[in-house]
């Protein structure tokens, strides 16, 4: 792995995707053991997590089902501090087991202000399944149920993850150099 250019920006590895894969198999094994004869009802959250969910996915053994809803609070390499949706969730999740999966947990924003509607369909459990979590950021705490990995407050391309629209497609992480 060796250093890329996304918009004139430098980014340097962080993350292979041996490790990253490691981790989602690993997560796709506890979910399995956690929700088996359950068949939980995944919300994967657009755009940065359709690797994500498609990996664990490959990866889980249980009867399963999953939906997708778009949320953004991002322009750049900053936070909007607004959440937006674009997508809403068409699925009915009264009385399911829902496990919600997010690519990267920063400031805690998006979820808090996501998670009350969630609620208020009455789900029977409400869980979190994160990539990435920077908890140097996280100024609104989010319960997260599993995390692949803690990261630094630093900004990261890759796996799903974008920089103004570009970079979703490379296989490993990238961090911003000079990120710290």
């Amino acid at each position: 792995m060796s250093a890329i250019q996304i918009h004139g920006k430098y980014f340097v590895p962080y993350l292979s995707e041996q490790q990253i894969q490691e981790k989602v198999k690993a997560l796709a094994a506890t979910l399995d053991n956690d929700y088996a004869g359950k068949k939980p009802l995944f919300i994967a959250i657009l755009n940065g997590s359709f690797m994500f969910a498609a990996d664990i996915f490959k990866y889980l053994k249980i009867e399963a089902e999953i939906c997708f809803i778009k949320l953004a609070s991002y322009k750049g390499t900053k936070s909007t501090g607004q959440v937006l949706t674009a997508i809403g969730l068409d699925t009915d999740i009264t009385g399911r087991q829902v496990i919600i999966v997010e690519d990267i947990i920063d400031t805690g924003k998006t979820l808090n202000e996501f998670l009350p509607q969630l609620y208020n369909q009455q789900p029977a459990s409400l869980k979190i399944a994160v990539l990435l979590h920077k908890p140097e950021a996280t100024v609104l705490p989010v319960n997260i149920d599993y995390c692949c990995f803690s990261i630094p407050n630093k900004f990261v391309v890759g796996y799903g993850l974008d920089f103004d629209g570009v970079g979703r497609n490379i296989s490993s992480i990238y961090q911003l150099q000079g990120n710290s």
